[in-house]
């Protein structure tokens, strides 16, 4: 598996169609298409990763800002991450996910939020958030909270800060933030 930077918005939007399917996968692929074009995104990270088929996967990372905290600190969100049917159990998606959070911690960024599977994404090291006081840009029903995940790449911002995030404008939707 190759894992490289892309910006082929074609090919990036057709993979999440596939992957989400009839009813998700139109509403992701433009989502997806909008934030590679939104300038609040930016800076953002696209990684996808190929096999000698072609492409397997994609993630896209985004720019986020933390409010309520006078402590700066740069903040991420995960979305969306998408893996093709055929490749699906394999370690594509958890490979995408470490390898943009270890570009990411190389980068700077501090804190990276994600909704989404509570069983899936501990396990690239993302925690509840609103339990560490982290509360999403629209609110999270209750019994969906722990869809909604932090990952520290420092160490050094869970238990010393908190906020709300504030994700960019194509992100910044209600109907984004039900899991």
């Amino acid at each position: 598996m190759n894992i490289s930077e892309s910006s082929d918005k074609k090919t990036l939007t057709k993979i999440h169609e596939t992957a989400f399917g009839d009813k998700a996968g139109p509403v992701i692929a433009t989502l997806v298409a909008d934030l590679l074009e939104d300038t609040t995104a930016v800076p953002r990270l696209s990684l996808a990763a190929f096999d000698e088929k072609g492409l397997m996967g994609h993630i896209l990372f985004t720019k986020a800002l933390l409010t309520g905290t006078d402590i700066a600190v740069s903040v991420r969100l995960l979305a969306p991450l998408a893996v093709l049917p055929r490749t699906q159990g394999t370690g594509v998606g958890q490979a995408l996910i470490r390898e943009g959070l270890e570009r990411l911690k190389a980068s700077g960024v501090d804190l990276v939020f994600v909704l989404g599977h509570p069983g899936y994404y501990p396990k690239a090291g993302f925690i509840p958030a609103g339990v560490h006081g982290f509360t999403a840009p629209y609110p999270i029903p209750e019994k969906d909270a722990g869809a909604w995940m932090v990952t520290d790449l420092n160490g050094s911002c869970l238990g010393r800060i908190s906020g709300k995030v504030q994700c960019a404008r194509a992100l910044d939707r209600p109907e984004h933030w039900r899991e």
